[in-house]
């Protein structure tokens, strides 16, 4: 694995943002939580305020939780392109070796070979828009957090001033005053105001968050398509220029075998000939063989006095 390439992915830097922000928020609550938590928690008429911050609070936690969850997943998918990338550098006999069995790169190369397998045309452009689809409805939880967030803020202002009307009401009805009501008017005015900066804090950190993540996800998914038109496409998809290429190595091959076989029918036909005339030049020798005999038997015959037999064996 490449682990520098890991450790310099584009998700690893937001986690690590991730955390940064996280410790920092944690830090300054504790640092400021004396003047906090009156803020939030002492003289409450009664637990709206609370119920509505709490509530903002849940989203946001809900959604940053979401969040960490696909830039951990994201980083896991960076780090299985960096992983096939070494690989093929590396030239190992199979580039897959050490992925995750559900990663999106494996899903991508074994719906290529289900196509090729069926005969049918790889379209890279089709295979990208699915990824697509796919990935973005994964933010479905994501995107509703970030658009009811700041609505939230308003809904508490909203209910805040109502309340606060309600102790004007009363403070209004009431002919000698009543503190009951302005209570309430200082406590909605007061609910309002915490409401909202808790939906703005609460947003402006979603928002940066779930805008990094968006980009996390471009990136990974640039990455995938890159890795597909340089290391997949060429093993399942056959272009023009290939087809013509290779049909020139087979007619260099071609020419090369019967250049071959004219060499090796020369050779054939040198070799008929030889043995022909070899053929030839034994039987001359065999037909001398037998005048020499026919030579020997009548010295013999005249060397021992032999008859003769009336003919020539």
């Amino acid at each position: 694995m490449d682990i520098q390439r890991l450790l310099t992915s584009l998700s690893t830097r937001i986690i690590i943002q991730f955390a940064v922000v996280v410790i920092s928020a944690i830090l300054l609550i504790a640092i400021y939580f004396d003047s906090i938590y009156p803020f939030y928690f002492e003289n409450q008429v009664n637990q709206t305020g609370i119920i509505i911050n709490s509530a903002i609070a849940g989203l946001l936690f809900a959604g940053l939780g979401n969040i960490l969850y696909h830039l951990l997943r994201y980083r896991r998918e960076e780090a299985s392109i960096a992983m096939f990338v070494n690989n093929v550098e590396s030239f190992m006999p199979d580039p897959t070796d050490g992925l995750a069995s559900d990663s999106v790169l494996l899903k991508r190369q074994a719906t290529m070979r289900s196509i090729e397998a069926a005969k049918g045309e790889i379209n890279h452009g089709a295979l990208a828009a699915m990824l697509n689809a796919d990935e973005a409805t994964r933010f479905g939880l994501i995107r509703f957090i970030n658009n009811i967030l700041i609505l939230t803020g308003v809904f508490g202002t909203i209910v805040s001033l109502s309340i606060a009307l309600l102790g004007a009401s009363d403070l209004i009805e009431s002919a000698a005053g009543s503190l009951g009501g302005m209570g309430l008017v200082i406590y909605g005015m007061s609910t309002a105001l915490s409401t909202t900066i808790t939906a703005i804090i609460s947003y402006m950190i979603f928002g940066y968050f779930y805008t990094r993540l968006n980009d996390v996800q471009t990136h990974f998914l640039s990455g995938v398509e890159q890795l597909t038109s340089v290391y997949l496409l060429p093993q399942f998809v056959k272009t023009g220029d290939g087809v013509v290429s290779q049909m020139s190595e087979l007619l260099e091959s071609v020419n090369q075998t019967t250049t071959n076989l004219k060499m090796t029918q020369e050779i054939y036909h040198q070799a008929a000939t030889e043995l022909l005339r070899n053929i030839q030049t034994n039987q001359q020798q065999i037909d001398n063989l037998g005048t020499e005999l026919k030579s020997i038997k009548r010295i013999l015959r005249s060397g021992f006095r032999l008859p003769e037999t009336g003919q020539e064996d």
